[in-house]
């Protein structure tokens, strides 16, 4: 009762602000309990002193000196010193940190502490999601020299926690929680930019794995060994660690060679989060090949296992399935699926919802209103942002062969009034890239400023092929020929037919006469 009531008063002393009172209480706990246990085992303080209990964090950090169970602690001695830490993160004292998290270890893994699987791993979750907290938060700025340098700490931490659940070396074996720690911290990592180091921790999870470390690079000769389901799940995690390191530098053969392999994995059930981030970023691969139907694909699976997940980043893959299906140039609506027309209102997608609108009406001028705006909501997206000139020119693109329908010849100048008037010169970029797809037959005259269309009609007068000669280039006087022609072929028919017509009638007046 007496250690209990006195955890507690420290905790509260740590809630009213009074930090160094807080933590001289939590070390009375620690004393407090070491000496119970030791009455209770008959041991003297004059006989028996466990002096690595006042290990220092050089010994841990720099002589990587193996570290032992603490005796005589007990489970609120691991309370206490849980929280010491905690305090010592608060003000970045990276010696205390490490001295205080390293002696948390050491207790966890002592038997007389009685700390359960569960209560460990949640204890050392919530310190590793702590230091990652560290470098979220951490400025722009050159860290301190009274505090530390929190990468640096990050880099402590998870170094020790790493040694001392490794699965055959640790002081407490857990090859679970060594591989979780190990997902971390290729996380953290990947944050950090660190792509070196996250090499290194993605071969360290393959070999513990047992799959060679190129298994998803596509060079591996083997098949990924997925005879278990965790086997496939931890496969499927380490492909998320390895695609977004991939991604990160650019790597498109390796990027490719991977998201295909991950997605072949069969019989891995891993986190649907971790399934969201692999379909994520293979749809942001195949939009960087503007293979945009399979982006679109991708961001579809990616924004369903978010919403399985109960992330909010399923409206991020949202906005990115709105804008592949546009630059698809798909007459499907996206928010048609019952998934996504439950988000078609919210705030965050209510600017993509009337962009789609605009775009199937191919009211460009609705379109570039939406898009200034909203240019907050669009444009803070540095990947949508990427994006907004394809999906302009996409739009323009439509517009023109609208409009330029029935027409053979119209000036640049009109089409750029239909575009909400933009330079006659982004006009032609537009019809010279049509024509150059093949999707417009035609050619411009940039000294009149026209685009002229050829033809496509033919007549009876025309060759074998079906081609009339006379049609020409398309001009006026070419067009003029080819309906007198065609009017000329029409009267000759009519003649013929009237002809026959009248001379099977005065066939059949003989007959009669002569009968």
């Amino acid at each position: 009762v007496a250690l209990e009531n006195a955890y507690y008063n420290a905790k509260s002393e740590r809630d009213a602000g009074e930090l160094d009172e807080a933590r001289d209480t939590f070390e009375s706990v620690v004393r407090m309990e070491i000496e119970q246990n030791k009455k209770v085992a008959g041991v003297d303080d004059a006989d028996e002193e466990d002096e690595e209990d006042a290990m220092d964090v050089e010994t841990v950090t720099a002589s990587k000196k193996k570290l032992t169970p603490l005796k005589y602690h007990g489970s609120w001695s691991y309370k206490a010193i849980k929280q010491l830490v905690k305090l010592h993160l608060r003000s970045l004292d990276e010696k205390q940190v490490m001295k205080d998290y390293a002696r948390m270890l050491r207790v966890a893994s002592s038997p007389d502490a009685s700390i359960s699987p569960n209560a460990l791993e949640k204890g050392v979750n919530g310190m590793l999601d702590r230091v990652s907290n560290l470098i979220s938060n951490a400025t722009a700025a050159p860290p301190d020299d009274d505090n530390g340098d929190p990468r640096a700490l990050a880099r402590n931490v998870y170094d020790l926690t790493l040694d001392a659940f490794h699965p055959t070396s640790g002081i407490s074996p857990n090859e679970r929680l060594w591989f979780k720690t190990n997902l971390k911290y290729g996380q953290l990592l990947y944050e950090m930019n660190e792509t070196a180091k996250l090499q290194m921790v993605i071969r360290d999870l393959l070999k513990s794995s047992g799959q060679p470390a190129d298994i998803l690079e596509g060079n591996a000769s083997m098949d990924v060994n997925t005879t278990t389901t965790t086997g496939g799940t931890h496969v499927m995690e380490i492909a998320a660690l390895q695609i977004q390191l991939y991604s990160r530098l650019k790597d498109t053969k390796k990027l490719r060679a991977a998201y295909h392999r991950a997605m072949s994995v069969r019989g891995g059930i891993p986190h649907p989060r971790t399934l969201a981030l692999i379909q994520e970023l293979g749809g942001k691969m195949h939009m960087s090949q503007r293979n945009f139907n399979e982006a679109s694909q991708a961001f579809f699976q990616a924004f369903k296992s978010y919403d399985e997940a109960g992330d909010r980043s399923r409206l991020r893959c949202l906005k990115y399935l709105v804008m592949a299906s546009m630059l698809h140039a798909s007459s499907i609506n996206p928010f048609d699926s019952h998934e996504a027309r439950a988000h078609r209102d919210d705030p965050e997608i209510v600017a993509m919802t009337n962009l789609v609108q605009a775009f199937h009406n191919d009211d460009i001028r609705k379109f570039e209103q939406i898009l200034k705006k909203n240019e907050g909501r669009i444009m803070d997206d540095e990947f949508v942002r990427e994006h907004v000139a394809d999906l302009l020119r996409t739009i323009r693109t439509q517009v023109i062969m609208r409009n330029i329908g029935p027409y053979t010849r119209i000036r640049l100048a009109r089409i750029a009034r239909d575009l909400n008037d933009i330079p006659v010169e982004d006009v032609e970029s537009l019809l010279v890239s049509l024509i150059l797809d093949g999707k417009l037959n035609g050619h411009i005259d940039q000294v009149n400023g026209i685009l002229v269309k050829k033809t496509q009609e033919t007549s009876n007068g025309g060759d074998k092929d079906g081609k009339n000669p006379a049609l020409g280039d398309g001009s006026v006087e070419s067009r003029n020929l080819a309906s007198i022609t065609q009017l000329t072929s029409a009267l000759e028919h009519l003649t013929v037919m009237v002809s026959k017509v009248s001379s099977n009638s005065t066939s059949s007046f003989h007959q009669q006469v002569l009968q």
